[in-house]
């Protein structure tokens, strides 16, 4: 079946932000009274913020109580003091008119608050481009679960097999397995290739990809 939607992961694929993600919630771990270094919390980052804390702490949660005080002080620091640093990924908005031009339909699949998306995609430069997205108010459960995938796959309106999962961390990766979707994972989010196992295709980043855009089997696989 031919492609006709993807999935777009923004942090760490459209956006070089990974790092920045790991400094608010080392500094929010900090506040709290809890010591965890960048090395232990970078590696997570990707995964849904509820993961994240319940990883690190276990028994902790973002529903309620310290785990939720912690959850929006850390979107607190991240939009105070790591938003107006952050740049594109190199290629991240013609890559995004690519798509377009070509007629694919497109939904953003995070699961951050709608506040903190619209942060990004604008430090992003597509939030013009992007208007269709799922958020954490469409999901129950975060990545690596499949709900993101599935609830952007309800925005899509189109088969699993007529839509690929574009993102950096083998969270995208298993989530879009989880889902019955493919994926394509970009370098640019800090992991390796055998990090990204599973996916269908890895570039380096956005520019990467629009490079070898017209020698990709992807677009027309099974047609």
């Amino acid at each position: 079946m031919k492609i006709a939607g993807l999935l777009i992961d923004v942090d760490g694929t459209l956006l070089i932000s990974n790092d920045a993600h790991a400094r608010a919630w080392v500094r929010t771990f900090d506040e709290f009274g809890y010591d965890m270094a960048f090395e232990r919390v970078r590696p997570l980052i990707g995964m849904g913020g509820d993961k994240l804390l319940g990883a690190l702490i276990p028994g902790i949660s973002d529903e309620g109580g310290v785990g939720k005080a912690m959850s929006e002080r850390r979107t607190e620091i991240f939009l105070r003091n790591e938003v107006a640093a952050l740049r594109p990924a190199p290629g991240a908005r013609a890559l995004i008119e690519r798509f377009l031009e070509d007629g694919l339909r497109l939904v953003v699949a995070t699961s951050a608050k709608a506040d903190e998306l619209e942060a990004l995609l604008r430090a992003a430069d597509v939030l013009d481009l992007l208007p269709d997205r799922t958020t954490s108010d469409d999901i129950a459960d975060s990545k690596p679960a499949p709900d993101t995938v599935h609830a952007g796959l309800a925005k899509l309106r189109l088969p699993e097999a007529a839509v690929l999962m574009l993102g950096d961390t083998p969270y995208d990766v298993e989530a879009a397995g989880n889902a019955g979707v493919g994926a394509i994972a970009l370098r640019c989010g800090g992991w390796s290739d055998q990090d990204l196992q599973g996916a269908q295709a890895i570039y380096s980043d956005p520019c990467d990809l629009l490079a070898h855009y017209e020698q990709s089997p992807l677009w027309s696989r099974g047609s």
